[in-house]
């Protein structure tokens, strides 16, 4: 039997009191969100949580299990330090989304904004559209979907983590390069999309290019050596 919770009638503590009370298996409805910040955060059971409009900053911060649905938009911070689960929004998302995220799948149908998967350690991320400046900026793991166009600095001091653009970049960060797109990186971008569905319905792999770093800021080299000495000297 799903639960559900009116913010129009009960607080937002309420509410997520009784999601970390919940047990396995329960389902939760919630009702005029009207942008209330950090709805349905701290998740540990395995739920199913759909909210009824938009929301505000941080909804579904610390997701660890489970899976929450957003009939709307969502403002900054969306899903930060996602553990596992997914958590999913049909409109629109702000600045970070899925910040530093560690596990789990963050889908986005429509765009998100600027620093989309800052910092991101694992977490898997599929924007519908497109994504703003700096998005997955010093990205240590997991891979970021974008079906739409990228803005400047893409990948900007990225690590480890794999970067899928369907559309146009308008310009990549430092060490951040286009890689070739080998099988077992197309198995991995069919895998997301199919999980993103509807957003990854009836999209072509074909159409992405992949990117990640060029490893040049790993190590120090000789190179940076006059850089270093005028730092402490001017110190």
């Amino acid at each position: 039997m799903k639960r559900r919770f009116d913010l129009a009638e009960v607080s937002r503590r309420e509410l997520n009191q009784a999601l970390h009370d919940a047990s396995d298996g329960e389902s939760f409805e919630v009702l005029n969100p009207r942008g209330a910040h950090a709805v349905a955060c701290g998740i540990t059971a395995d739920l199913d949580v759909v909210v009824r409009g938009s929301v505000g900053y941080y909804c579904a911060g610390m997701h660890q299990r489970g899976r929450v649905l957003v009939e709307g938009n969502a403002s900054t911070g969306l899903a930060e330090n996602i553990m596992s689960g997914l958590v999913h929004i049909t409109g629109n998302a702000t600045m970070s989304a899925g910040a530093t995220g560690c596990g789990g799948l963050v889908v986005v149908g429509g765009n998100a904004g600027a620093r989309c998967g800052i910092s991101m350690k694992g977490v898997d991320i599929v924007v519908g559209g497109n994504v703003g400046h700096m998005s997955a900026f010093m990205a240590q793991a997991g891979n970021l979907v974008v079906c739409g166009d990228a803005a400047a600095d893409l990948g900007d001091s990225i690590y480890e983590a794999q970067i899928f653009v369907r559309g146009d970049v308008e310009s990549l960060g430092a060490d951040c390069i286009e890689k070739e797109m080998r099988p077992e990186h197309v198995e991995t971008l069919s895998r997301l999309l199919a999980a993103a569905s509807p957003v990854g319905d009836g999209v072509d792999v074909s159409d992405f290019r992949r990117y990640g770093s060029a490893r040049r800021l790993y190590n120090f080299t000789i190179d940076d050596v006059d850089a270093l000495e005028a730092g402490q000297e001017a110190a």
